[in-house]
């Protein structure tokens, strides 16, 4: 290869590497607003921070992938505990889990229970004690709207067990 050559080739590729560089920064940073929203509810329940985990992450964005078509509300019935949600224009991370967080007002830590016709199984999975790594994926859907999903490992919502 001539000098020429050499020269060109670094310059194209000195040309990509920031874009790289900001494209990963914008995917961590969205992995971090996942991580902070839900770090900060357990904070508030005394119970350890979570870590991110790119399987989880990478499971995570496989089935918000099969959601694309039709921006449904399903479970993937996975091995990891889940939580979903569907919202429209820029939903963003920060918003997903101040909404699954706000169930805390339908949970009673005394008697483990959610207020009757309420649910609070979102808020029990992002505060259970024993998960140490989430995952998640926002994916937007054909017909506009927002499809997004967080797995977390260990899995919480155990039957008869407080999540804190």
């Amino acid at each position: 290869m001539g000098l020429t050559k050499f020269l060109l080739a670094l310059f194209l590729i000195g040309l990509t590497l920031p874009h790289v560089s900001l494209a990963a920064k914008a995917s961590q940073l969205g992995h971090q607003r996942f991580l902070d929203g839900h770090n900060a509810e357990r904070a508030a329940v005394g119970v350890a921070p979570l870590t991110w985990n790119n399987s989880l992450a990478a499971y995570a964005r496989n089935y918000a992938n099969t959601r694309i078509e039709k921006c449904e509300m399903e479970h993937s019935n996975g091995p990891y505990g889940e939580c979903i949600a569907e919202g429209y224009g820029n939903f963003k991370a920060s918003d997903v889990v101040r909404m699954w967080a706000g169930e805390k007002k339908y949970y009673d830590h005394a008697s483990n229970t959610c207020a009757a016709g309420e649910s609070c199984g979102h808020y029990t999975q992002v505060v259970w004690r024993d998960t140490k790594y989430l995952g998640c994926a926002r994916v937007k859907c054909k017909n506009g709207w927002m499809f997004v999903i967080c797995s977390y490992d260990p899995p919480g919502n155990y039957e008869g067990e407080s999540p804190y």
